[in-house]
């Protein structure tokens, strides 16, 4: 019982190393994942403003730019230290183990020369086949026979010991120098994002003065925004609405209900569209989020909120709007001093398309995913092409970061 409860605690151990081991690889991969995607995030940023540097942009603009920029940066330092930390403790961990197997190899090598030399001496005294020979019986005799084997089988295998021990020392080393120079590597990729962040911060703060001279003009520009995107936001609501009043009315049911009554191929609609949450495309093929999903203060006067009902995307120009799944146009809105926008529904959620300066569908389209269906509008002031994308369950909005993937 004590026999097996001490094989039982070494597969344990065996399996938690196992397990510790594998989770600390993925986490090392999410990292560099992560590392990577920020770096390009920053690199398509870069672009953009290449491609718009000969246009003059607003201070608002400007200011999101920043806000974003730094974000970024400041989460490639977060997560390059991160990647750095587990290389230290990679290192250490490493580092113990050569001493480790340094003293091994050490009593490895002793063990091995005293048997050498016993052997050595037995050979002088007497040889094996007087060892064998001085046997009293037979039974004593074959005894001595397969200790002699036991033996030379037993100095082969601790040779062999000695030599996979040597090469693991040797692997170990070289992990070792090659976690060294990863690790370099990423302290010194962090010094150059950690200057680039503050160039950032100190042309964002240079910016915020000269805007905080004029708030009272700035904030005027916001509270107009802000208005026009109200506006738009109840146009969507009454879309949705008719849409909600005409499915149950179809369906026979109380116009006042506040929800879809959808048929049988909408329901299955609906649930292929939440079946993919988190794994449907981005609506733009290439694209940067500079405003996300909620509530949040406004960057230049903190006293004014940001109501942000979707995300805006940052992109190319003439880049390609696509429906993110299979569903239904149920609106192509267009008001006075606004680019049109379209509304697709899947079931009873809705997707909403917003700045297009092309629409290539019309109500009652059926649509397929990945399907072009507008052009994004291009600001000629300032030069920025941003969509603004929506998601909704019915009236309610949603984050569409927890939709789209890797968003």
């Amino acid at each position: 019982m004590t026999k097996n409860k001490h094989i039982f605690r070494v597969i344990l151990t065996m399996l938690l190393c196992f397990t510790t081991l594998a989770f600390s690889q993925n986490r090392k991969l999410e990292l560099e994942t992560r590392r990577l995607e920020l770096r390009r995030e920053i690199q398509k940023m870069n672009a953009l403003q290449a491609e718009n540097k000969s246009k003059a942009k607003s201070e608002l603009s400007l200011i999101e730019d920043f806000n974003y920029k730094i974000s970024v940066l400041n989460n490639l330092i977060k997560i390059t230290n991160q990647q750095a930390n587990y290389l230290s403790r990679e290192i250490n961990a490493n580092q113990k183990k050569i001493s480790a197997l340094r003293d091994e190899l050490k009593a490895l090598k002793e063990d091995y020369a005293a048997m050498i030399v016993k052997s050595y001496k037995s050979k002088n005294k007497q040889s094996r086949v007087m060892f064998l020979l001085s046997s009293n019986d037979f039974k004593q005799a074959y005894k001595r026979l397969q200790y002699i084997k036991q033996y030379t089988n037993h100095q082969r295998q601790q040779g062999e010991t000695i030599k996979a021990k040597t090469q693991e020392l040797q692997q170990t080393n070289q992990d070792l120098l090659k976690q060294r120079a990863e690790k370099e590597k990423l302290i010194a990729d962090n010094r150059t994002t950690q200057k680039t962040l503050e160039s950032t911060r100190q042309q964002h703060q240079v910016l915020m003065r000269s805007i905080k001279k004029n708030i009272n003009k700035y904030t005027a520009q916001i509270r107009a925004k802000q208005q026009e995107a109200a506006r738009i936001d109840r146009e969507i609501e009454k879309i949705i609405k008719a849409a909600i009043v005409l499915s149950n009315k179809r369906a026979g049911k109380s116009t006042s209900s506040t929800n879809f009554a959808l048929t049988p191929e909408e329901k299955i609609l609906a649930s292929n569209f939440l079946a993919n949450k988190g794994k449907l495309p981005w609506p733009v093929e290439s694209g940067i989020v500079k405003v996300r999903y909620g509530t949040q203060p406004h960057p230049i006067n903190r006293s004014l909120t940001i109501k942000s009902n979707g995300v805006r995307i940052a992109t190319e120009k003439g880049e390609q709007v696509r429906a993110v799944f299979n569903g239904e146009v149920i609106g192509v809105i267009t008001l006075k001093n606004v680019n049109p926008l379209v509304m697709v529904r899947h079931g009873n959620y809705i997707t909403t398309y917003k700045n297009l300066s092309k629409v290539y569908v019309k109500e009652g389209d059926k649509v397929t995913t990945k399907q072009l269906i507008g052009e994004v509008a291009t600001n000629k002031a300032s030069g920025e092409t941003i969509l603004s994308f929506v998601v909704s369950k019915e009236s309610t909005t949603q984050d569409p970061s927890t939709w789209i993937y890797k968003m």
